[in-house]
This record gives C-alpha cells, sequence and structure tokens, in this order.
C-alpha cells in the first residue's frame, strides 16, 4: 500500500483550500459564532495524554457551553461514569478541541485551543441544574473557531428521521457489558433499570 508521508504528497493531491476554507477562521468567538455555540446542545470534546487520544460526548441543554467573553468557553462536567478520561488528559496537556453539532442544522463548529479544569464553589454553583452542580468545570481559551460546510451532515443525512436506526438492532449497552464480563455486570436487569437510574442521577 502507498502511504503519503509528506505535506507535499498530500498537497499535490488536495491543492489548496480557497477564500471561504480560510477567511472564516477566527481566534475569538465572533458574535455568529456565539449564536451557534449557544443552540447547540451537543459537542464532541477531543484531549490528548500519555496514554493516547480521547473523544468524549457531551451533552446538556442547548447552551451549555457558556460563552465568558470572547476568548474564554466553560463546559461543566455533569454526572457519568467517572472515569475522568477527558480530564486526566486535560490535567496533563491542555490542548483540546470541540466539535459542536446543532439538531437539524448543517453546519458544525469547531473550536481549538487550552483549558484547564477547576472545581472553584462559585463557578461550579453557577451551572447548578436542578439543585445539583458539577464537580467541576472546564475553561478553555480559545485559540481558532470556524465552522465546518455542511457535506459531512448532508452525506450522513444525520436528521433524516425516516433513517434512524432501530434500536432492537443494536446491542444494548447491559449486553455489551455481559459480554465483556462474563455476565458479572450488565445484563437484562442493567438495561431494564437504567433508564430510571439516568433520570434519578442525570445532574
Amino acid at each position: 500500500m502507498s502511504v503519503i508521508e509528506t505535506i507535499e504528497q498530500l498537497e499535490a493531491i488536495y491543492g489548496f483550500p480557497n477564500d471561504a476554507s480560510t477567511v472564516k477562521v477566527a481566534d475569538h468567538v465572533t458574535p455568529l459564532y456565539r449564536v451557534l455555540i449557544e443552540k447547540s446542545p451537543f459537542v464532541s470534546l477531543a484531549t490528548s495524554g500519555p496514554e493516547g487520544l480521547d473523544c468524549s460526548p457531551r451533552g446538556d441543554l442547548p447552551g451549555f457551553v457558556r460563552v465568558h467573553d470572547a476568548k474564554t468557553l466553560m463546559m461543566p462536567d455533569r454526572r457519568g461514569n467517572n472515569r475522568c478520561d477527558s480530564l486526566r488528559n486535560i490535567v496533563r496537556d491542555p490542548r483540546v478541541g470541540l466539535l459542536f453539532l446543532i439538531p437539524g442544522s448543517g453546519s458544525t463548529l469547531r473550536v481549538n485551543g487550552r483549558a484547564y479544569v477547576t472545581a472553584e464553589p462559585d463557578l461550579l454553583a453557577s451551572f447548578t441544574m436542578e439543585g445539583k452542580t458539577p464537580r467541576t468545570v472546564i475553561v478553555m481559551t480559545v485559540d481558532e473557531i470556524y465552522f465546518q460546510c455542511a457535506r459531512a451532515i448532508v452525506r450522513s443525512d444525520l436528521w433524516n428521521p425516516d433513517k434512524r436506526v432501530d434500536p432492537k438492532a443494536l446491542p444494548t449497552p447491559g449486553q455489551i457489558l455481559a459480554e465483556m464480563s462474563e455476565n458479572t455486570v450488565g445484563g437484562d436487569k442493567y438495561d431494564r433499570e437504567w433508564p430510571e437510574r439516568a433520570r434519578q442521577t442525570m445532574w
């Protein structure tokens, strides 16, 4: 197999980006990019650490990623599985990337920068939901931000309700856990109890 090993080889295949691909890049949150962030209920968080790369889904009410100022974003770390993969990485390597999705929109938003993790009480309190605060908040300094064109969303037909996969065609979390643990964890009981457990521990 032929392996592309140099930037020159890549540029020979792809050429160079046009103006629309470069003029959209900013080093701060512009007013229009702020609208996209505030309408988004979902973002993927990419981090890097000594063990390698990680990409974690983050979801909450639209606007859960707070635009503190034109250079600063804040994101609460809500309840989860306590693996803390992303947080462990940020503590050791501040480089992060965000990819925002907005239901029904073809445009996505990419943000790259540096972050730190804080448990400052007043900041945690400002993210309170249903009487519960996050354990920490991720504070990100924006280095670059730009929208991504809609081709990926259009090709995938992501928001088309007729293309939704029947959940019955997918393995359940309980089935996966049972298989991976030789039936010591998970199973049908896990799947039955999960909706109520999630409802009680959402925040």
